[in-house]
């Protein structure tokens, strides 16, 4: 890559990180993506996938597998607090992710295929909405227009603080841990203060269960029993004190590195909320927010990664253990061979969702080099 072309792409990727939209709200974002991408002359272009989601499909001259890249296009709804000049301008809203540098990498790929295609069958360059809360996966690979694409080999990566900058982590199976956030709601009866007991008040049934389901999971290794619940709100009652409360919620996290664990750890939960419930006179409603899968590395896919980086003297390390953070790319799995790998940021670099992270420009020619030299290597 040139001086020239990671200026122009660096110059792009600031625009996409002063102008951020949270998860399903992309529409601009998506729309910026297309008028990019039609520069770029692929063959076709979808659009409104899952919601704002687009792809990019360059055909290959001989027929062969089809291998799709991903990124996301969504932010956080968090405040900025950097003084950088392209900081977001969207109060409350950033892209403290670096989903804006992950659409820019992809679309250097789409820059570099419209100037050399494939031999052999297609590539298909995925934007996709709605990461950051695990709906977005979900509602792409279920909408129709998906079905057109049909992917052999998907590949992704996200970026890793933490990491030597520039170096990559590649799982050689489990990436990401399932998680999934529990609402938990308890309903008595309220009172008058001054007569408490002719009320049912769930303060008794709350008090156990913050302590009783955090005790559920405790953290550990990241192996196949690993499991991790966090409390992460808690409310009882209204804030007055004339009325003893008569409802509660509790909010917890649920994180372990198998779909087999949750599973296990989710009919515990709801066990204990329910004999807790019913001991203290009190109905009970569990849903289910945030669901995430475990995303699984596929050993084909994990090798195409690993080739590109030696290939273009990536210092690659192969780990046999995930990220204990989530990621909705392992629904794609159950469409195709995929892998997700972890690009260093650098080992002092403000972590992922803090306030002054901010995405390393300095990715962008590694991350689209790997992209580029597997789909080279996979359709020649």
């Amino acid at each position: 890559m040139t001086p020239d072309q990671l200026g122009r792409l660096t110059a792009l990727r600031h625009g996409f990180h002063s102008a951020p939209e949270l998860s399903g709200a992309e529409r601009q974002t998506a729309a910026r993506v297309v008028d990019i991408l039609g520069s770029y002359a692929p063959d076709e272009i979808l659009t409104g996938l899952g919601g704002h989601g687009v792809a990019a499909v360059f055909q290959g001259q001989e027929p062969g597998p089809t291998l799709a890249i991903r990124c996301e296009l969504d932010a956080l709804p968090i405040p900025e607090q950097t003084d950088l000049s392209y900081a977001s301008q969207v109060p409350g809203t950033a892209h403290l992710c670096g989903h804006d540098g992950h659409m820019v990498m992809v679309l250097a790929v789409a820059e570099a295929l419209s100037e050399r295609r494939p031999q052999s069958g297609r590539v298909v360059l995925m934007f996709q909405p709605a990461e950051e809360t695990g709906e977005g996966a979900i509602a792409y690979r279920a909408d129709p227009k998906f079905a057109a694409i049909a992917p052999d080999m998907i590949l992704s990566l996200h970026n890793l603080p933490g990491l030597a900058l520039g170096a990559v982590s590649l799982p050689r199976a489990a990436a990401n841990c399932a998680s999934r956030g529990a609402r938990i709601r308890l309903q008595g009866r309220t009172s008058h203060a001054a007569a408490p007991q002719d009320g049912v008040s769930p303060a008794p049934s709350l008090a156990v269960l913050m302590q009783d389901l955090a005790a559920l999971g405790t953290g550990g290794d990241l192996d196949e029993e690993y499991a991790l619940t966090t409390v992460t709100h808690a409310k009882l009652g209204e804030p007055t004190f004339g009325v003893a409360p008569g409802v509660a919620e509790l909010w917890v996290t649920l994180r372990t590195v198998t779909d087999d664990r949750m599973q296990a750890l989710t009919d515990t939960l709801l066990s204990r909320v329910a004999a807790c419930a019913t001991k203290h006179g009190l109905a009970h409603q569990i849903t289910y927010h945030d669901v995430f899968e475990a995303c699984t590395n596929a050993p084909e896919a994990v090798a195409v990664i690993e080739a590109a980086c030696r290939a273009g003297d990536v210092p690659v390390t192969l780990c046999d253990h995930p990220q204990a953070f989530s990621e909705d790319f392992g629904q794609f799995a159950h469409s195709a061979k995929s892998a997700m790998f972890w690009l260093g940021a650098g080992e002092d670099h403000p972590q992922l969702h803090n306030p002054d992270y901010d995405f390393p420009d300095a990715l962008i020619p590694i991350g689209s080099g790997i992209f580029l030299r597997s789909i080279y290597s996979v359709l020649g």
